[in-house]
């Protein structure tokens, strides 16, 4: 099992609302935009690996729960640092226990099968009846999302479609543009055919409770993460400390990584009409590479969060998710539903329940795709987060990306049949402090 969890390592699998004020805070708190410099590469990484998403556990008896670490039944306290599973400390970040498996690796949290190329992704969540149909995970070819951007290979250019031109209603109606660039996520999935959840019971912010007898996603198609872009994305997940007071330590893999994601993203339709909206707008000029380098400093440049420089970014804060250690711990950040699934399989993430919609009769169920929602992270509670279910990862950079540079704070627009705020809220002036969907009905 050893050689199967460095195996994995080596190709680099990433493991990745209404009342959210994460960001509000942040952003009055301008704390220096220090970026990491290439300063030695680590030796050891955290990183929630792949390895340790791995075959289903034995179900045990009807209510019963994951232990995870020494956590106990809705105690919102903060956990000790032990109880951050499959996680190591970081070189040139605070000392905090994190626990490191041997030569570095972080330890997997269950068993699981290999079949050649292919990892079986299954369910560590024992509060769920029945046990998920296992997915599986191509990984045969991501070895090479290491390597220099310029060497790898992309999926095409979409340069000669017609609807990536954005119309002048457009351009002076940022609600009318995020409703074009829902129509051009032709890579979101379909609710009931790519996946299925189970909402479970709803309840309010602020009650305890869990409410949800089984885990928010109950099946994710086999070929998800055979989409480019999808695949580019989880290699990402793995890159960051969850802790908020951890320095990051940015490595040229990770930087290959995230150039790669980049151009990748770049090929599709909402981020050529991302491109043309700005470019039309003239907060860019028309050079591409420059744009994509704007891109990459957006989301991934560091800066700094919770009084230690260099501990956060735009791209860990709202698709990762960070905890505040601070009194008894606090989840910030987390919106992206593919970080949300693939924590809640390994265990780490439990569900309890979505939050009661301001309207009666509006009650989300397994074809919603915006969901405000209450669950744990490592054991710390996050009361209140909202986010868009099924997208791609391409259609949410775009998305808020445009939020940033042509609305303000609040910004009210329509997504398909959501009716939605894209919450946007900045770290200085020019760095994404947080920003996330908040239902509107």
């Amino acid at each position: 099992m050893e050689g199967l969890i460095r195996g994995l390592l080596d190709v680099a699998l990433g493991g990745g609302g209404a009342g959210d004020d994460d960001g509000r805070r942040s952003h009055r708190r301008r704390e220096g935009g220090e970026e990491a410099g290439d300063g030695g590469e680590r030796e050891e990484r955290s990183r929630s690996s792949w390895a340790e998403v791995v075959a289903s556990g034995e179900n045990d008896a009807e209510g019963d729960r994951p232990a995870r670490g020494d956590q106990r039944r809705h105690d919102y306290s903060r956990p000790q640092p032990h109880q951050y599973q499959g996680y190591e400390q970081r070189p040139g970040a605070p000392s905090s226990g994190w626990e490191a498996g041997d030569e570095g690796e972080g330890r997997a949290s269950g068993g699981g099968r290999s079949e050649g190329d292919w990892e079986t992704v299954g369910d560590h969540h024992k509060k769920q009846h029945q046990p998920r149909p296992p997915a599986k995970v191509e990984m045969g070819h991501w070895g090479g999302y290491k390597r220099p951007a310029s060497e790898q290979q992309y999926t095409p250019d979409v340069d000669n479609r017609d609807d990536i031109e954005p119309t002048q209603e457009e351009l002076h109606d940022l609600s009318k543009a995020c409703s074009r660039l829902w129509e051009l996520d032709l890579n979101r999935l379909v609710p009931g055919k790519d996946y299925e959840i189970d909402c479970g019971e709803g309840k309010k912010v602020y009650q305890k409770q869990d409410m949800a007898s089984a885990s928010l996603f109950s099946r994710l198609g086999d070929d998800v993460f055979r989409r480019p872009t999808y695949s580019r994305f989880c290699s990402l997940l793995d890159n960051y400390n969850p802790s908020q007071g951890s320095r990051e330590v940015v490595t040229s893999e990770e930087k290959h990584e995230q150039a790669a994601f980049i151009e990748e993203i770049s090929r599709t339709a909402p981020i050529k009409y991302l491109y043309k909206c700005l470019v039309s707008k003239r907060i860019i000029s028309s050079d591409y590479e420059e744009f994509k380098r704007m891109l990459t400093g957006l989301w991934f440049d560091l800066y700094g969060r919770g009084g230690v420089s260099g501990s956060s970014s735009a791209f860990e804060h709202v698709f990762v998710g960070e905890i505040k250690e601070q009194g008894e711990g606090e989840v910030s950040g987390f919106h992206n539903w593919i970080q949300f699934y693939l924590e809640e399989a390994k265990g780490r993430v439990d569900y309890h329940g979505y939050i009661f919609p301001r309207r009666r009769g509006q009650d989300p169920d397994s074809e919603t795709q915006l969901l405000t929602i209450q669950f744990e992270w490592n054991g710390v509670l996050k009361a209140v987060s909202s986010t868009l279910i099924g997208v791609s990862p391409e259609f949410e950079v775009a998305l808020y990306t445009l939020c940033f540079f042509l609305g303000g704070e609040d910004n009210h627009v329509c997504l398909g049949p959501y009716s939605v705020n894209i919450k946007c809220y900045r770290h200085g002036n020019d760095r994404i402090g947080s920003v996330f969907p908040v239902s509107q009905d």
